[in-house]
């Protein structure tokens, strides 16, 4: 039996599609619908690992929201963006290569055959599809190269419900301007609007619905209020600090080109840490921690990062302040970082913070991990589930206390207050966050479980879209 498909596209970026999505998929889920969500083309420098390749960090999140494995057919096309309008592209969870924009525009046939031969799969094996679309479907100058909002609502033969973000006003000359300007073979897939995260009084707003439906044969399906939700968000347009009258403050480094920030997320949402994320070097000032995130190009962050003085100021805290790096950041804690072969840019080589007596140099092969790893030294008796996706190889010669049996991915030098890892997803662990936040001298409540706290949120997700949208009408295909 083929699966049944919904899709939901935007008027914008940042509108909230992938968590609506996740809510669908939770909502489904939980009625016993065997349903997986898919997206045709993300951009994106939050991915993770499923078995064994690379894919959106949104749609691992709406998997697990399904309760299902990730599986990269639910991203079968990921851009990477490295600067200078040039992306790496990968495909089925695999690295091709990095592209120009109009390189990869070139490439659309290519890569909508991916994606379709990935969704035919998909749809063998779930009874419904949740489908996202990515930026806005009106983006006339795209049409014609579309892989992933009509074009894919075409293949899959999908109903369109179009999300407005209504916090960021004109919502209905958004939605309205969104639906002009679709293209004549995608107009009659949309059944319905969503207005997302509103504020106020519901009945004022009534009116304008009434009037929206005067100017657009399509009508608004549901209000969805402003829930201030800490699930795991896209892109970095949309993180912000978390301080909440925590005693512990951790300043993360806000990298140019900050890659899996998703990292923070069970940082932000426990209730006795604040989080910030540091745009100046002034903003370490005061913090427990200072961690230097991933990077998708690593040397030309860490030259931005020391044109912007971040290095003194890290420097100068350094010894008294503990400093975590993660993956690239990792990397920049060494004495230097070589790319030879010019594989993350046009810099060959740069000094890093010194903190590791460490080399590192990046080589065209990716690693892409996700396994147990077995807790040594400070994370002693701990096994935690992670994943590793990093280019380059990092090389000491310098005795480091080790913190799990896989040598050399997790190191520190316990004197001077020194963590650096290639392992993400390494505070979704309550036990090894409480290790970690030990170094600065503070304990946090080791009863918070950033897992329990996920999985609250989504059911509340999910709840609110069951009570504020028209879930029958929106479902209605598919019984």
């Amino acid at each position: 039996m083929k699966a049944k498909p919904i899709m939901f596209q935007g008027t914008g970026s940042g509108v909230g599609k992938s968590v609506i999505c996740a809510g669908f998929c939770r909502m489904l889920g939980r009625r016993g619908i065997k349903v997986a969500p898919f997206k045709s083309q993300n951009m994106a420098l939050n991915s993770g690992v499923a078995q064994g390749g690379e894919m959106g960090r949104a749609q691992i999140l709406q998997a697990q929201a399904a309760g299902i494995e990730p599986d990269v057919r639910m991203n079968p096309v990921l851009l990477k963006p490295i600067g200078n309008s040039t992306s790496q592209v990968i495909r089925m969870g695999k690295p091709v290569g990095n592209f120009t924009a109009r390189q990869y525009y070139e490439m659309s046939q290519d890569n909508l055959k991916t994606a379709i031969e990935a969704y035919a799969s998909l749809a063998k094996e779930y009874d419904c599809v949740i489908i996202e679309g990515a930026g806005s479907p009106a983006e006339i100058n795209l049409h014609r190269t579309d892989i992933v909002n009509m074009r894919t609502a075409e293949f899959a033969d999908a109903p369109v419900y179009i999300i407005g973000d209504i916090d960021r006003g004109g919502v209905f000359a958004w939605m309205k301007g969104t639906y002009d300007l679709l293209p004549d073979y995608g107009k009659p897939r949309v059944k319905g609007f969503i207005i997302n995260r509103f504020r106020g009084d519901i009945s004022l707003l009534q009116p304008g619905i009434e009037m929206f439906r005067e100017l657009v044969p399509v009508p608004v399906v549901g209000t969805v209020p402003m829930l201030n939700l800490t699930l795991e968000e896209e892109d970095s347009q949309s993180i912000n600090d978390s301080t909440k009258g925590g005693f512990v403050t951790v300043a993360v480094v806000r990298l140019a080109r900050m890659s899996n920030f998703t990292d923070f997320a069970p940082l932000a949402t426990c209730p006795d840490i604040n989080l910030i994320y540091a745009k100046s070097p002034n903003e370490l000032t005061g913090a427990d921690i200072i961690i230097v995130p991933g990077s998708k190009s690593t040397i030309a962050d860490m030259k931005d990062m020391r044109m912007r003085g971040f290095d003194k100021k890290i420097l100068s805290m350094a010894g008294k302040t503990a400093v975590v790096g993660i993956c690239g950041g990792f990397q920049m804690l060494g004495r230097t970082i070589k790319d030879p072969d010019s594989i993350e840019g046009d810099d060959r080589e740069c000094a890093g913070l010194g903190l590791l007596n460490m080399e590192t140099v990046i080589t065209p092969e990716k690693t892409l991990l996700n396994k147990t790893y077995h807790g040594l030294a400070q994370f002693d008796g701990i096994d935690f589930t992670g994943y590793e996706i990093h280019m380059g190889e990092s090389t000491t010669a310098h005795t480091y206390t080790q913190l799990c049996a896989e040598n050399d991915i997790c190191i520190a030098d316990t004197e001077n207050k020194v963590l650096g890892t290639y392992i993400h997803g390494l505070f979704d662990s309550a036990d090894i966050a409480s290790r970690v936040i030990a170094m600065c001298g503070k304990a946090i409540n080791p009863d918070y479980s950033y897992h329990k706290n996920k999985q609250a949120q989504l059911d509340l997700l999910a709840d609110t879209l069951e009570q504020h949208l028209d879930t029958d009408t929106i479902l209605s295909s598919l019984y």
